[in-house]
């Protein structure tokens, strides 16, 4: 029977022992040789407590220090993929001045200057100085930050797809 299958006792479920038996109560536990003193049950609850909190600690400083890690890999790669993208705009600036026209050319050389900027900006803050305005970003434009995650889950599903499909070919 599992657990979740017991249900509580009722009157009408006991049913009586048969008539001659025998019911002597059980010893105590501390004649079994169980010590159930209050305050070495106490300490030894301390102890336990004292344990998790330090196997809590010990992992939890782990796991923070791995995703700091993580952070600041992912934060190295964004400014590099931000350089690659800055500089292949800078690029196609002159093939967009000879096909579109001079105008056209600065407004790529003003989007590469652009995403040039904010990769540099990226580049000055550490992860918790992101993160933290990550998170006001968030308080302050729900809605718009909602959006970008949609935006962006979507963005990864296709990449994600895009690869196991190129993956069948």
């Amino acid at each position: 029977m599992a657990d979740t299958d017991l249900k509580p006792i009722t009157d009408g479920d006991i049913t009586p022992p048969p008539a001659g038996t025998d019911f002597t109560p059980a010893p105590p536990l501390k004649d079994a040789g169980v010590d159930f003193d209050a305050d070495a049950s106490g300490s030894r609850t301390d102890q336990a407590k004292q344990t998790v909190k330090d196997y809590s600690s010990k992992y939890g400083a782990q796991a923070t220090d791995k995703i700091r890690t993580l952070a600041d890999t992912g934060k190295e790669r964004a400014v590099g993929g931000l350089d690659q993208l800055s500089q292949l705009i800078t690029d196609a600036a002159g093939q967009v001045d000879d096909k579109l026209g001079a105008q056209y050319g600065e407004y790529a050389r003003s989007a590469a200057g652009a995403v040039s900027n904010f990769s540099e900006q990226l580049k000055g803050k550490d992860v918790d100085q992101l993160i933290g305005e990550a998170r006001d970003f968030v308080r302050k434009s729900p809605g718009v930050a909602i959006g970008v995650a949609a935006a962006l889950g979507f963005a990864v599903a296709r990449i994600v797809q895009s690869g196991i499909d190129g993956d069948k070919a």
